[in-house]
């Protein structure tokens, strides 16, 4: 009888359900007229670049966007095929390998433009490319008044095909849309000088996944959603209009229980003295895998549904939890520090707060040595 490996000690878990159940919600908000781009830069924040993007192609998702052309080529090597657009800043140097790729670069720069159309041409094709317009985010992107002698002479390069123009948000998140309906009008200033010289793109986008929810004024031909496929929240503090699943859970289990005496020091630094005889346990989670070491003596983990405090600093590959309030407790017994047990649940944005951070930074600090194990969805 085959033998099934047994599942790692610790692990993420990628529910792809989940995952789909999401990327439709989303689909069926923006209606079929939008084009979704799913957001999978970063390891897909964290979950797994590959098997993200092949779901959420399956589900309803038509483009692909990452911030690097290596990210792009590792999904291409993968075997996906579906349109990638890099929405970072990418040297010229890089440009042969991006379109040996079929890549889908943003340029913002002349000299990126003349060594594209030359890789482009080089390879007997057409690169696409999107501009991006700084509309109010003071990162990469043209000023409005920068757009039109740009757009101008990029469309004058034979060997490039402008396919799309986007911004992006600086404060869609927050309660007061003010700032984002400025961004929003100023785009749109954007892209009426750019019409009436001539100049159309059948890929206006500008909507992140809290501007998908809550702004539909702004979805024109396509939202790009990062955050929300992934079941967390835009804004921390709000639920979601859109019912979004939670896709990403981290789970350990036990690896020693025993009882201290009162006045033992837990950890480095002895930042926890125990005030009692107090049954603890050790499990090895630290911030070698990525759980920010902000969580000593903040955070808490499920055992048997209940919640159990981290005690003590989280070091680089464990932490130490008080287990006084679970009950028995044995080596082997399984630990969330992100996810559902019992009827209570720890979720990216509660453990964002006890880190001072955001569930982004959560997901994607989550690192290589922690396997993915992957639920079918």
């Amino acid at each position: 009888m085959d033998h099934q490996p047994s599942r790692p000690m610790t692990y993420i878990g990628i529910d792809l359900a989940a995952l789909g159940a999401n990327i439709r919600a989303l689909k069926r908000h923006v209606g079929p007229r939008v084009e979704l781009i799913a957001v999978v830069k970063g390891n897909a924040y964290g979950h797994g670049a590959v098997p993200i993007a092949r779901t959420a192609l399956q589900h309803g998702a038509t483009r692909l966007a990452v911030a690097r052309v290596d990210e792009g080529v590792a999904l291409r090597k993968e075997g996906i095929l579906a349109p990638v657009l890099v929405m970072g800043y990418t040297l010229p140097d890089n440009m042969a390998r991006a379109v040996a790729h079929n890549l889908t670069l943003t340029v913002t720069e002349i000299n990126q433009a003349e060594a594209l159309d030359e890789a482009a041409r080089a390879h007997n094709s057409r690169a696409k490319v999107h501009i991006k317009i700084d509309t109010g985010m003071a990162r990469l992107g043209l000023l409005p008044d920068e757009a039109l002698p740009f757009v101008t002479c990029l469309a004058g390069l034979p060997g490039l095909e402008l396919e799309g123009i986007f911004s992006h948000f600086a404060s869609a998140d927050g309660p007061d849309k003010s700032y984002a309906h400025e961004q929003f009008a100023r785009f749109m200033d954007v892209l009426r000088t750019l019409s009436d010289a001539g100049h159309s793109f059948p890929v206006r986008h500008i909507a992140n996944s809290a501007a998908t929810i809550d702004l539909p004024e702004t979805h024109l031909d396509a939202v790009r959603c990062g955050i929300a496929i992934y079941g967390l929240r835009p804004s921390a503090g709000t639920p979601p209009a859109v019912p979004l699943q939670p896709v990403l859970t981290l789970k350990s289990c036990l690896a020693r229980v025993r009882t201290l005496p009162a006045g033992a020091g837990i950890s480095y630094g002895r930042t926890y003295i125990t005030p009692r005889r107090m049954p603890v346990g050790l499990v090895p989670v630290g911030y070698g895998d990525g759980y920010h070491r902000l969580n000593s003596n903040r955070g808490a983990v499920l055992i048997h549904g209940r919640r159990a405090p981290i005690v003590g600093r989280v070091t680089m590959d464990q932490l130490v939890v008080d287990l006084s309030e679970i009950g028995p407790a044995s080596v082997g017994d399984e630990v969330v520090l992100i996810g559902a047990q019992g009827l209570d649940r720890i979720t990216a944005e509660e453990v964002a707060g006890w880190a001072e951070t955001i569930n982004y930074e959560v997901t994607t600090s989550l690192l290589s040595r922690l396997p993915r194990v992957v639920l079918d969805g």
